[in-house]
């Protein structure tokens, strides 16, 4: 079939998932050169209404990091920090309380974030806490 007029498109533009995802691999390669090493990705809680952790990471001092990547192409609307929620923060909490449940004693824990955006990476450690 010969195409008349426009240029057939040679690739669809990525799906949101594939730009999380890309964003994700980025901010494991980050944290892998800073010393973390990763112990899981993507934890989702079992069932309806859970949480999901993007990275489970185990710092050089024995601390599990919970790390959310964000990801957005520009800081417009106050970035890709700006995007987590209360309500978001209380998801990650309830997954990490979740993965914390297969552990024969509970490491020290902290949630750290990671910003990836209009080409850097911003670690935040310690950005939230449980409460």
């Amino acid at each position: 079939m010969k195409f008349l007029g426009k240029k057939k498109p040679t690739s669809a533009a990525p799906t949101t998932r594939e730009r999380g995802m890309a964003a994700e691999d980025q901010a494991l390669v980050h944290l892998q050169a800073a010393g973390l090493r990763l112990a899981v990705r993507n934890y989702r809680t079992p069932g309806r209404g859970g949480g999901e952790i993007d990275l489970v990471m185990r710092d050089q001092d024995g601390t599990l990091v919970f790390v959310e990547v964000r990801s957005r192409a520009s800081g417009a609307f106050g970035g890709a920090g700006a995007s987590i929620s209360a309500a978001k923060r209380q998801r990650i909490v309830f997954a990490a309380r979740h993965y914390l449940l297969r552990q024969p004693a509970p490491p020290p824990c902290r949630f750290d974030v990671v910003l990836v955006q209009e080409g850097g990476i911003q670690w935040l450690k310690a950005a939230f806490d449980a409460q």
